[in-house]
């Protein structure tokens, strides 16, 4: 029922940007709460960011100055804006909701940031 939809990730240098878009449907998309979490390969799941329905936003020490979540209700998307890309970004970049104390989450979008 609930679908999002991650797009947005690519190749990019150390040091670039890149901005992933989540599309989410069958949902009422502004009263639930988003976020981002990434997770590289043998590493646990981590949050990168999250926005509520009210717009308050959280994000990980490892992103916190560099990354932006936001959302345009209109469109139903959620984005993360991710500048000043390390190696370290390197993962597979997650969109979730949790409605009822379950999770959602979409298929993943990979981030590789490489020179």
């Amino acid at each position: 029922q609930v679908q999002l939809v991650e797009s947005g990730g690519g190749l990019v240098q150390p040091g670039g940007s890149l901005r992933l878009s989540c599309a989410a449907s069958r949902i009422f998309f502004s009263i639930y709460a988003m976020g981002w979490y990434r997770q590289a390969p043998g590493k646990q799941r981590e949050l990168a960011a999250t926005i509520t329905s009210s717009g308050s936003t959280n994000y990980g020490d490892s992103v916190k100055g560099r990354f932006t979540i936001s959302k345009d209700n209109a469109k139903n998307t959620v984005y993360l804006q991710m500048n000043s890309l390390k190696p370290e970004d390197t993962a597979v970049y997650y969109c979730n909701t949790k409605i009822r104390a379950v999770d959602y989450w979409g298929q993943g979008t990979q981030v590789t940031v490489s020179s």
